[in-house]
């Protein structure tokens, strides 16, 4: 059907406006929108172009061009770097929780006072278990070693004579009866039990500067 021009209703300024308003409030026109990366990018290959261009070449000496190149390209890659892309969230790890294959939430001064619980109790399997855990917990909380999720206590023990070399033969050794009890099912003695105690009371006491190199 064909409308004459009467028909056709033409807004005036204030609903023009208006529409103007509503149509670029659409989310679309913000994604659209250069970021401030966009906009540097843009200029500094704006100047590159200038400073390449026959006017600019002939009172620039090629070296000088090479140089600002390859700052201007780091500087690039730099930013891309930082900003271009999202950066992963870094997990904030607890110091109780994932260590030596339990989520377990006690301190260090727990876990040892409840080794020596069941040491009393005679229950040495346990109290081993519990007073290793202990060692390479309160190693955790002075932040003297940062084991990987998982890490078994032969890794622990590495680590630890990194710190305390003096300390190798105890750690590795404690680390055995652990294992010995925790996997093998080998059952704990209390000498074990009062040498892996001992270490972990030296460690304990010990600071990294005090130990020799």
């Amino acid at each position: 059907m064909i409308r004459s021009l009467d028909d056709v209703w033409v807004p005036d300024g204030d609903d023009a406006r208006q529409w103007a308003e509503q149509e670029l409030s659409d989310p679309r026109y913000a994604d659209a929108k250069p970021t401030w990366f966009d906009l540097v990018a843009r200029d500094i290959g704006r100047f590159l172009a200038d400073l390449f261009s026959s006017d600019n070449g002939a009172s620039v000496g090629p070296s000088a061009l090479i140089i600002v190149s390859i700052i201007v390209f780091g500087a690039l890659v730099a930013a891309l770097i930082i900003w271009g892309r999202p950066r992963r969230a870094q997990a904030v790890r607890r110091p109780g929780s994932g260590l030596l294959g339990a989520d377990d939430d006690r301190s260090a001064a727990q876990l040892r006072a409840d080794a020596d619980r069941c040491a009393r109790g005679g229950d040495w399997d346990e109290a081993t278990i519990l007073r290793f855990r202990a060692l390479a917990r309160g190693l955790l909380e002075r932040d003297l070693i940062d084991p990987s999720p998982g890490a078994t206590a032969q890794a622990i023990a590495r680590e630890v004579s990194v710190v305390f070399p003096a300390e190798t033969t105890p750690v590795r050794q404690a680390a055995i009866s652990f294992d010995d009890v925790r996997y093998l099912r080998h059952p704990a003695t209390a000498e074990r039990y009062a040498e892996l105690a001992a270490t972990d009371d030296r460690l304990s006491a010990l600071r990294p500067e005090a130990v020799p190199a």
